[in-house]
């Protein structure tokens, strides 16, 4: 009987112990690691100031952080001023020679994105950030057109900085 009772007692302590101390970070399944004050996030429009600009990019990149962050986590999207908020610019989009062959002619090309993200983290200021750089790329066959590929390789290589800004600010890693 008293196995009994002791065995009874470490688990009511363990669980008393367990339920008793919050914990300030929310974990998920996707790696977020979200502060348990934040409820919101924001998304501000990406706009396209790179020197060289394609159409879909800046809807593409905005509407991907905004399916990102409403996928997986708990926090509800607002107009502006969330809890998480983004806002940026693309820098860069840019086309160039990946690997050249031995005659000296192309053989892949490169197009690479680089986006300007200003991140505030309403709940803990120390992890906002001012101005991070990200960028990503892919490879492509020099003998097609850039305009003949950019429709796929544009949300590939979207989807990678997507991921990088989600790393950045949501994941303790």
């Amino acid at each position: 009987m008293t196995t009994k009772y002791l065995r009874l007692t470490i688990a009511a302590i363990c669980a008393a112990v367990l339920t008793g101390c919050g914990v300030s970070i929310k974990y998920s399944l996707s790696g977020a690691s979200i502060p348990a004050d934040a409820k919101t996030f924001s998304v501000a429009y990406f706009p396209n100031n790179a020197p060289m600009v394609a159409p879909i990019l800046s809807s593409t990149l905005t509407d991907e952080l905004i399916s990102k962050f409403a996928r997986q986590t708990r926090l509800q999207q607002v107009q502006e001023g969330g809890d998480f908020a983004f806002e940026g610019e693309i820098i860069n989009y840019t086309s160039t020679t990946a690997s050249v062959s031995s005659q000296d002619y192309a053989l892949l090309n490169r197009l690479t994105i680089t986006v300007r993200v200003r991140f505030t983290n309403a709940v803990n200021e120390a992890a906002s950030f001012p101005n991070k750089t990200f960028s990503a790329y892919a490879d492509y066959d020099s003998t097609r057109l850039l305009t003949e590929v950019e429709g796929e390789l544009i949300p590939q290589i979207v989807e990678q900085l997507v991921t990088d800004i989600f790393q950045a600010t949501a994941s303790n890693w």
